[in-house]
């Protein structure tokens, strides 16, 4: 009976099943390669430190990682934070793969972990940067000193420009930030820093040379409302940087990739964008002397 039953089984399914055609005829003489499969492109994530705010980042790097990613031939995923330690994080972490930093914390990223540079930009003939102390155009302050007593604007908590070359001057002058000023705040963005002077909302800040320039150009009308009061020393200029663990082959690649960028006419509409002129390639010794005044300055509420 179970024979019975199984033999009806294999029946109703043979008669269910589709008849059985004959076998393809394959030519050993006529072979095509198999198609590659397609595979989800991993992105290039590329992190911006908030020298300039949020909005203006995305504007101002727009076109950049437009150029890279056409040029890479993959994805590319802009990474923002609001503190430059946030960003050394990321970097640290291996989180995001390229970086543009401040150069104080490229040097605290290089001290730490080994933080690695890439490229440098290039403006004006040159690799350096200055922190301009502003004061609103109407003001009678001529130097830090006039300042006592003020409400002043840090950017970040550890800018070079924007925190440690300012605490530098109000230290020469005995004293500390704390003691020094009315009131202190943060805007985390040097743009957001010309505009808290310009508006009134500050007495004083100390901001990117760079920064401060390009907002000039963008926004005339800034220069009948801020002036300079101070221009420090040259510092080197903010770097592009990677992870230290990053592979050669990829890291060789980015560099090539940015320090070719002047010879190609969409690399130099790119770079016109964030106002450079080009990348060329820079040593840790360019930032001996930012390092020696941040290791001269204690910076209040940080380790």
């Amino acid at each position: 009976m179970r024979n019975a039953l199984f033999l009806a089984l294999c029946f109703l399914l043979a008669a269910c099943s589709p008849a059985v055609q004959p076998a393809a005829t394959v030519s050993l003489n006529d072979l095509q390669p198999l198609p590659t499969p397609a595979l989800d492109q991993v992105p290039l994530r590329v992190a911006v430190a908030s020298v300039i705010s949020p909005q203006g980042t995305v504007e101002s790097y727009s076109a950049l990682l437009d150029y890279l990613a056409q040029r890479l031939k993959r994805p590319v995923e802009l990474v923002q934070r609001r503190t430059y330690l946030e960003v050394n994080d990321l970097i640290e972490r291996g989180e995001v793969d390229l970086a543009f930093v401040c150069t104080s914390a490229y040097i605290v990223g290089h001290d730490d972990f080994g933080m690695e540079l890439l490229a440098a930009p290039q403006v004006n003939g040159e690799t350096v940067y200055r922190a301009y102390l502003i004061v609103p155009a109407d003001s009678p302050a001529r130097d830090m000193a006039d300042l006592q007593g003020k409400v002043f604007v840090f950017t970040d908590p550890i800018s070079l420009t924007g925190r440690v070359y300012p605490t530098a001057l109000v230290n020469s002058l005995g004293r500390t930030p704390e003691d020094f000023f009315d009131r202190t705040f943060y805007t985390y963005s040097h743009d957001e820093a010309i505009y808290a002077v310009a508006n009134g909302l500050a007495d004083g800040a100390s901001v990117d040379s760079l920064v401060y320039e390009y907002a000039l150009s963008r926004d005339p009308a800034l220069a009948q409302q801020v002036k300079v009061i101070l221009r420090s020393p040259p510092f080197g200029i903010p770097p592009v940087v990677v992870n230290p663990n990053l592979r050669p082959q990829i890291k060789a690649e980015l560099q090539s990739l940015l320090l070719g960028m002047e010879e190609d006419p969409l690399g130099q509409a790119a770079l016109a964008e964030i106002g450079i002129e080009r990348f060329v390639p820079i040593h840790d010794e360019a930032y001996a002397t930012a390092r020696s005044l941040m290791r001269e300055v204690v910076l209040p509420g940080l380790p």
